[in-house]
């Protein structure tokens, strides 16, 4: 896998003024860009876009030194006009491209390279299951998107539940954990960069469809998964676990993400210092191609 890396960032280096497509991409990795994309923002750090976007705007401020065209260099990397590229070129360094060609400054976004760092290992449970097709009934809100803390937002779509809804959700669970699950889905574009908001459903497992007015319904399709039990503080061990499920297990693993919703449940105690949860990570067998 790190030398797909490795080649991409070759191939995006030889084509930095012209697109790059999810095709480009997935036929570089081996593997889906979706599925390579999060991997990448959870290795890097950023998103893949930007990190693109940086190497265009750290070689345009080189050849705004060695005296190209200002207009010249915007139109060469794709930017519509002198005043997109102006405005950002100044967010990313802090200057105007004019000031940058007259009084030379540098700076500088030098290219990725990925390679293995052996640290003290730290074991990873999990199981792979097929699930057959069920619905999730519950509530849903659209929430921002925030990888660390509490998310408040969906703190308050929980206190919203009445009790009314919380018996009609009771009344339909009959699949495992016969308990509340968190469900995310359609994400912004701009999810990788913890930009914009999501779906997030809370709500039980069923093989029943909903008659219930004051509640919505979600159907999982039948897929593998990938359950990782995690057990400590919450949130903060689900939310490192799930950056070392993206940066470490799913490079290392004979699988790919499927692009279906992402699931997870807490068992709440009253202490939230040692809590057991599971994160559900849709997946697939990886093409032996």
């Amino acid at each position: 896998m790190l030398q797909q890396f490795n080649h991409l960032m070759d191939y995006i280096e030889a084509h930095l003024t012209e697109d790059i497509s999810d095709t480009d991409i997935s036929k570089i990795v081996g593997t889906s860009s979706y599925h390579f994309k999060r991997m990448f923002s959870y290795i890097a750090g950023m998103s893949l876009n930007e990190y693109i976007k940086n190497r265009r705007l750290s070689v345009a401020n080189e050849e705004l030194i060695n005296g190209e065209k200002v207009t010249d260099v915007a139109y060469k990397y794709g930017y519509q006009s002198v005043e997109g590229f102006s405005r950002a070129f100044r967010e990313w360094s802090g200057f105007l491209p004019s000031e940058v060609a007259k009084n030379k400054i540098q700076k500088t976004f030098p290219k990725f390279s990925f390679f293995i760092d052996i640290r003290g290992g730290k074991s990873m449970e999990f199981k792979i299951e097929k699930k057959e097709k069920f619905n999730v009934v519950g509530v849903s809100k659209r929430v921002p998107i925030q990888f660390e803390g509490v998310n408040q937002a969906i703190l308050e779509l929980a206190q919203s539940i009445t009790e009314k809804q919380r018996n009609e959700m009771h009344q339909l669970a009959d699949l495992y954990p016969y308990q509340v699950l968190n469900v995310s889905y359609d994400f912004d574009e701009g999810y990788l960069e913890e930009k914009g908001h999501l779906t997030h459903m809370i709500g039980f497992a069923t093989t029943k469809d909903n008659p219930f007015d004051d509640l919505e319904q979600i159907t999982i399709e039948e897929s593998l998964w990938a359950i990782f039990p995690v057990q400590g503080p919450f949130p903060s061990v689900m939310q490192e676990t799930m950056a070392r499920i993206y940066s470490e297990w799913l490079p290392s693993s004979d699988y790919e993400l499927v692009d279906l919703p992402g699931i997870s449940f807490t068992k709440h105690k009253e202490t939230m210092e040692n809590v057991y949860s599971e994160i559900w990570v849709p997946v697939k067998k990886k093409d032996s191609k």
